[in-house]
């Protein structure tokens, strides 16, 4: 009975009586998480695809990094650790069980052009964000859409989760030293999608809080009232707020 009991609170997520998620090691919290290994394909390898990619493989994840430089990709590989290896955007794609898209939001419709059978029915994490300044008329639209929906028309058919859009690229990497202590807040659409991606979003220690559907991705950048990095109980309290 005892042995059941644990076998389900894993399941669910939840560590057994004496045993502490904070007290174990990283890679063995991700472990405890119940998820096992996922292939995740990371298309853009910059600050914020590169440090979250490394998170994942210290919690045991196996990654693909692809940008327009693959010669930057193996070379970020070989740094990281074994699990982790380098290929072109398609091959990231397809490599992955998980997608996670970190590109210049100007260059979402591109691809979504080019990975649109590699990325159909798969989980996308999208954690680009529209900035006029950068990304022109396309930013003003997704803003005026409202980034999430927005994703979703530039890659249809893949199954889209908004996350890891207001927290500062320097810090992606650093949330398994306290874990728990910063809420991620996400959204989607499917609650499938939702469940993988708070796995992930855990397994490298942030406490994953979604907050409502693609309509509420629009919420999710730099300068709402959810960017910076927030308690899970804040970010929940400013959640309930908005619109």
């Amino acid at each position: 009975m005892r042995s059941d009991r644990r076998k389900f609170l894993q399941f669910l997520g939840v560590a057994p009586a004496g045993l502490a998620l904070g007290a174990l090691p990283f890679a063995a919290r991700a472990a405890n998480s119940g998820g096992g290994k996922t292939k995740i394909g990371i298309v853009g390898s910059g600050r914020v695809g590169s440090a979250i990619g490394a998170a994942w493989v210290k919690a045991g994840h196996e990654v693909m990094f692809s940008s327009r430089n693959i010669e930057h990709d193996r070379e970020l590989a070989a740094t990281t650790g074994a699990n982790a290896r380098a290929g072109t955007p398609r091959e990231a794609a397809a490599f992955g069980d998980v997608v996670m898209v970190s590109v210049p939001y100007r260059a979402l419709p591109e691809v979504g052009k080019e990975l649109a059978e590699a990325i159909r029915g798969k989980v996308v994490i999208d954690t680009c964000n529209p900035f006029v300044g950068r990304d022109g008329e396309i930013a003003t639209w997704a803003r005026e859409k409202g980034a999430g929906l927005a994703t979703a028309e530039l890659l249809p058919g893949a199954r889209i989760v908004r996350a890891f859009n207001a927290i500062g690229a320097a810090r992606m990497g650093a949330a398994h030293e306290q874990p728990g202590r910063i809420g991620m807040p996400i959204a989607g659409d499917d609650a499938d999608a939702i469940a993988v991606a708070s796995r992930l979003v855990r397994d490298i220690g942030f406490e994953p809080v979604p907050i409502g559907g693609l309509a509420k991705g629009r919420h999710l950048m730099p300068g709402t009232a959810l960017a910076g990095e927030r308690s899970p109980d804040e970010v929940r309290r400013i959640a309930a707020g908005l619109d």
